[in-house]
């Protein structure tokens, strides 16, 4: 669900066409960064309008994998990766499609007692799996800590799988807060707001994905989405009647 909300803060410029010569005048401090100018021959107000748009993620990226030690480089890169075979096995079990999993890492590498004296070798094999049903993401965990001792949770992000419609939303809200914006202004200066003279989008804060570490599972927390926010800036010049 899409939940819809206005952001008010931005900046406005507003110019202003005389008979005579060229003059500035302050019109004294409205905020920290509104300011009026008149100019010859020109009629405009500039606005920059803002919108933002909160929807709940429906994508769970887990972050998982494997990790095992041994004497020998060749025992632990073996037994590094049966284990990870045996964890994209639950992971499918649990639900996970084959084309929603990949291997994220894969390291092998000496640990030292006394350098350079080797005590032994370090495998670990990472593996992220995409969970496009929330309600199973219990169950993916659980899955994933079942496996055993050798397996490790690296945390996980949530994200919005189309995030077209809650831009599309934001865009308009930013617009809408222009237009309102610019009606004020030219209401202030005695002039009848025109026709739209240019627009131009200033920046786009994409959705954030929301992470949690790995502790959350040794307390059986239900796992939870929240909410990611789209955010526009539009800047738009108005004619000025």
């Amino acid at each position: 669900m899409i939940k819809l909300s206005h952001i008010v803060a931005a900046a406005a410029f507003l110019t202003a066409g005389t008979l005579g010569g060229a003059a500035s005048a302050d019109s004294g401090t409205v905020s920290d960064t509104a300011r009026v100018t008149v100019e010859e021959n020109r009629a405009q107000v500039t606005v920059v309008g803002e919108g933002s748009v909160s929807s709940a993620p429906d994508i769970m990226r887990l972050n998982t994998g494997v990790e095992v030690r041994h004497a020998s480089a060749s025992q632990a890169f073996a037994a590094a990766r049966a284990a990870a075979a045996k964890l994209t096995s639950a992971l499918r079990q649990a639900g996970v499609a084959i084309e929603d999993l990949r291997t994220s890492e894969l390291s092998l590498g000496p640990e030292y007692e006394n350098y350079p004296k080797v005590s032994g070798y370090r495998a670990a094999q990472g593996v992220e799996a995409v969970v496009r049903d929330l309600e199973s993401a219990d169950r993916v965990i659980e899955a994933a800590v079942a496996v055993g001792e050798e397996v490790r949770l690296n945390g996980l992000s949530f994200e919005v799988s189309d995030s077209r419609g809650a831009l599309t939303a934001a865009r308009d809200l930013a617009f809408a807060d222009a237009r309102t914006r610019a009606e004020q202004y030219a209401s202030l200066a005695g002039r009848e707001l025109g026709r739209v003279v240019t627009i131009s989008e200033e920046s786009v804060t994409p959705p954030r994905p929301v992470a949690y570490g790995a502790g959350f599972a040794a307390e059986k927390a239900s796992v939870s989405p929240g909410q990611q926010t789209v955010s526009v800036s539009v800047r738009v010049v108005y004619g000025l009647g």
